[in-house]
């Protein structure tokens, strides 16, 4: 093509002017050298035709590009001038709107500049007879090339970045009002959201949530991790701010969201962040449902400090049954645990033996089993603990269960201070 400005100066003028003679001849023969370069990229880049559209603007990219270098080397114009033709930014978009990497688009550029220098390799003598001054217009030619590809690419490449950045904000923008109106219950077309989401509203849902306090956590990570404890590698994740994440699994049957079946999660989960998981239920009310659920055991790990770093719902449904009133929740556990309703060591000792053996259906060695201490240690535990309540632990069984439960998840939320004070 040619040279900038200030390299323009050192040519000799008999190169100079063969240089722009050339140009102008190459330029009346632009459109069969697009077309040509279009077969060529084709050829090396399948992608390039991949529709009709597409195809088209490589071939119009191919055209715009050719005719605006050899214009500016025509008339001397320096390479620092060059701007991206309207059709290239178009192509771009193009590629970028149908899914193609940055690396696939810049070949491209690639190749069109690898076809423009074997032409030019295989007809320089055609264009300049003279084989000394051929090589000097070849040279100038082909930096000048260099140069302008160099340029556009950049500006294609931060087009095509602008673009993909336009459609994963629309996409993000679709996704989340898809899910607030599934979350809120209204009418929603559940083919549309299906799409929308890649997500399946049919079979067994199970919601989770994933927060923390930190900045460096990969919470979409996290989410996968989750999902494929629960049984979908590809579960629907949507960010809930920076610091949270809300994700939905959809499978044919049931997945288990007992502590125990999600044992091995924990190991998976980093410091400071937590993670609950809503119980499975059917079809789109299910999604709802779930997260609903998974939702309010965040709360619940909150209220209560729980340092567990994965907790399921079906293990503190109860207790959130019963927290919606705290003053509430507090005068009941005080009128149903007695002396045992306070903050203390011996007192969260003598609470777990009871609440172990209530569990285990009066059953001793069961719950010095779940405990890992000794039988009869766990008898004395529960002796003393029955002498603080001031009842014994078969009166008002129910009432009992669901006290230690409470006192178990939210501990100081619901026990008084100081002993005495229950």
């Amino acid at each position: 093509m040619g040279v900038s400005v200030g390299e323009e100066a050192d040519l000799p003028e008999s190169v100079l002017v063969q240089l722009r003679r050339t140009a102008a001849e190459l330029l009346g023969n632009v459109s069969s050298y697009a077309d040509d370069m279009l077969t060529y990229i084709v050829e090396r880049i399948p992608e390039a035709s991949a529709d009709d559209e597409l195809r088209g603007l490589t071939l119009g990219s191919c055209s715009s590009n050719l005719e605006a270098a050899l214009s500016m080397v025509r008339h001397g114009i320096d390479v620092s001038a060059a701007a991206a033709p309207v059709t290239a930014l178009e192509h771009a978009r193009a590629m970028a709107a149908r899914g193609y990497s940055v690396d696939v688009m810049l070949r491209f550029y690639r190749m069109g500049h690898a076809y423009f220098t074997e032409r030019i390799l295989a007809g320089i003598t055609e264009l300049v007879p003279d084989p000394g001054l051929a090589v000097d217009v070849l040279d100038s030619l082909q930096r000048y090339a260099f140069a302008y590809v160099d340029r556009i690419s950049s500006e294609v490449a931060a087009e095509y970045v602008a673009e993909l950045d336009r459609i994963q904000t629309r996409a993000r923008a679709a996704r989340t009002d898809a899910v607030r109106a599934l979350i809120s219950g209204g009418r929603v077309d559940l083919r549309r959201a299906e799409r929308t989401l890649s997500h399946r509203l049919t079979g067994w849902q199970t919601a989770f949530v994933c927060w923390t306090d930190r900045d460096d956590v990969d919470l979409m990570r996290l989410g996968a991790a989750v999902g494929a404890q629960l049984g979908s590698s590809h579960p629907l994740l949507v960010p809930d701010g920076a610091q949270a994440l809300w994700g939905w699994v959809s499978t044919p049957a049931a997945p288990g969201v007992a502590e125990s079946d999600l044992r091995s999660l924990v190991e998976q989960v980093p410091d400071a962040v937590r993670v609950t998981v809503g119980m499975p239920a059917q079809d789109a009310g299910g999604f709802r449902a779930s997260h609903v659920q998974a939702q309010r055991g965040r709360r619940i790990v909150e209220l209560g400090g729980r340092s567990a770093p994965v907790t399921s719902y079906a293990g503190i449904a109860l207790v959130d049954t019963m927290s919606g009133d705290l003053d509430l929740a507090r005068s009941f556990v005080a009128a149903e645990l007695g002396a045992l309703a306070v903050v203390g060591r011996r007192e969260d000792e003598e609470r777990r033996a009871l609440l172990a053996v209530l569990d285990a259906q009066g059953g001793l060695a069961a719950a010095a089993e779940a405990l890992g201490v000794h039988r009869n240690t766990v008898l004395q535990r529960m002796r003393r603990a029955e002498e603080r309540r001031g009842r014994a632990a078969t009166e008002r069984v129910a009432e009992l269960h669901a006290a230690l439960r409470l006192a178990q998840v939210l501990g100081p939320v619901v026990l008084a201070p100081v002993s005495g004070q229950a």
